[in-house]
């Protein structure tokens, strides 16, 4: 029971990378199809404000996922990470540079690095949600076992390279949704249909890449598609799929003030339509949770730091989230970080 718990924990806190990071993805996403200095100005200007406050909040869920996954389930941990270290590796440097481009693109003054900067930040917020939907395909299509070695096969296969382009679309759908409230919320008019339509040319091509994924899984990831195409698999895919129409029609009714949370839920159900069609395996079809499971004693320190976690970390996070949504953070100027002066002048 207790390691089942930490199971849909770890899918949970997949399911929250997926939404809150893949939402900064799918801003980089557009911000490499912007266009040069002129054209791009206001998305990135839109995008540069939008992300400031939570960009780095953000990847809280993804250690929270590599802690359980290393915690909990140390067995799964070595598997993955053996198959699957090119991608995973590539995904880390991703990264680091879409942070590091997007941190120094802002303040830097010259035209040429503002461009390589911005460069570094838009390709890995492309490259970086399509490694980890290549290794999430890897492991779907069961070509991950304990003692697997590192191959191209793993993770560059139909299933792999389906879902990695389907990561890129979702971030992008969530990334363009958001940005639609983020326009109106910093006044930005002229950008809302700029976003409103790329949102819908996202969902296009989920719709699209889902329709090829048909074939390609129910070949080469049986037991997923199995799972997805019936019981609870089928009913939270059949409510994603709600929420996703939902949105596009909020969308289509310029009426944005349930699309975050309609796009939100369509990607997490889908995340959780995943977690159902694996039962009860972690590494389809070679090893179940209970095999994966780490010592007693660890599981119960984990379910214990989690709901410490859950009660210090989860309500900073949420009031983080409800304030930026509602506008009330604002960037940091230079008067805000310029160091107190004495009463007898400058020291």
């Amino acid at each position: 029971m207790v390691a089942a718990f930490i199971a849909w924990v770890l899918v949970l806190a997949i399911a929250a990378y997926a939404c809150a990071g893949g939402t900064d993805y799918g801003a980089g996403f557009w911000d490499l199809l912007a266009g040069g200095p002129d054209r791009g100005r206001r998305p990135r200007w839109l995008i540069d404000h939008a992300m400031a406050p939570v960009w780095e909040a953000n990847n809280v869920w993804l250690i929270f996922v590599l802690v359980v996954m290393w915690t909990g389930f140390p067995t799964m941990f070595q598997a993955v990470f053996s198959a699957m270290w090119l991608p995973l590796a590539l995904a880390a440097v991703g990264l680091v540079l879409r942070g590091a481009g997007f941190a120094l693109r802002k303040p830097t003054r010259r035209l040429a690095q503002r461009r390589v900067y911005g460069a570094m930040f838009g390709v890995s917020s492309l490259l970086t949600p399509f490694f980890l939907g290549a290794v999430l395909g890897g492991i779907a299509s069961g070509r991950v076992k304990v003692g697997t070695t590192a191959s191209a096969d793993a993770w560059a296969n139909g299933t792999s390279v389906l879902v990695g382009l389907l990561a890129i679309a979702a971030t992008a759908f969530l990334g363009a949704v958001f940005l639609c409230s983020d326009a109106l919320r910093f006044g930005a008019e002229d950008l809302v249909d700029y976003f409103r339509r790329r949102a819908m040319m996202a969902f296009a091509a989920i719709i699209v890449l889902a329709l090829i994924g048909l074939p390609v899984t129910h070949g080469d990831a049986r037991y997923v598609w199995d799972g997805l195409t019936r019981g609870l698999g089928l009913l939270l895919i059949i409510l994603a799929a709600v929420a996703g129409l939902a949105t596009l029609v909020l969308l289509l009714r310029r009426s944005f003030g349930l699309t975050r949370y309609t796009s939100v839920a369509s990607v997490a159900l889908t995340v959780g339509a995943w977690g159902f069609a694996q039962r009860p395996y972690l590494l389809p079809t070679s090893l179940t949770v209970t095999e994966a499971a780490g010592a007693a004693h660890t599981l119960t320190w984990l379910v214990i730091v989690t709901g410490i976690a859950i009660v210090l970390v989860g309500p900073a996070l949420v009031l983080l989230y409800r304030l930026d949504t509602m506008g009330e953070l604002q960037e940091l100027t230079d008067a805000d970080t310029q160091a107190p002066r004495s009463a007898g002048g400058s020291r």
